[in-house]
């Protein structure tokens, strides 16, 4: 009986976020033509308790992946950045997303999808899910659903969207097929700005 999705909302003190969102704009953002829009911050920037927190909220011990990626680093996406994909899933055991920009500016969330052609709403866990789907490996899986269909809307049934609101955290399973949300703002102070989490299971 596995837990899927889990909204905690003011998951830090209303003086903590406000620090963390100030803290993330002032960070460096290179510019990067990586397969989502927007940019990571360069800097990680890493929260006391994080591990402890996340395992509480989920009821199992979870641990930073390895190698760490973009765990607790910042996402910065203006309305006017552009990407190569959409539709995926992540390489980890659970992701989070803690949305850190202002309430007047927050729109959208993260959205879930069923793929139509394999009327799925996540990859398969197993071999046994993975030759139901007629793949032969995660390999094969993967480059005809996420690099094939990722950005072809026809193949997508948005299913559900965790709304976007400051302090709101959203911890995921990453194998759900999930994107981004719409982008929105012209800079920094009023852009989408998200502090990012991968964990493996502990």
């Amino acid at each position: 009986m596995p837990t899927s999705l889990i909204i905690v909302d003011d998951f830090l003190s209303p003086r903590d976020a406000q620090q963390l969102r100030e803290v993330g704009l002032g960070l460096t953002y290179p510019e990067q033509e990586g397969a989502f829009p927007g940019r990571n911050s360069l800097e990680r920037m890493e929260i006391d308790g994080l591990d402890q927190a996340v395992s509480r909220l989920v009821g199992e011990r979870v641990v930073p992946i390895s190698p760490l990626q973009s765990h607790c680093k910042f996402r910065m996406t203006l309305a006017a950045d552009r990407g190569r994909a959409k539709v995926h899933i992540d390489r980890a055991y659970w992701s989070g997303i803690l949305y850190l920009s202002r309430p007047e500016d927050c729109r959208g969330g993260t959205e879930f999808f069923r793929h139509r052609p394999t009327n799925t709403e996540r990859a398969p866990w197993d071999e046994r899910e993975l030759a139901a789907m007629g793949y032969s490996s995660m390999e094969q899986m993967h480059d005809d659903i996420i690099e094939r269909d990722s950005v072809d809307d026809s193949k997508w049934e948005m299913t559900m969207q965790a709304p976007m609101r400051f302090n709101r955290l959203v911890l995921l399973r990453p194998w759900l097929w999930h994107t981004t949300g719409p982008a929105f703002g012209d800079r920094m102070e009023n852009g989408r700005l998200v502090y990012l989490m991968f964990f493996g299971a502990g």
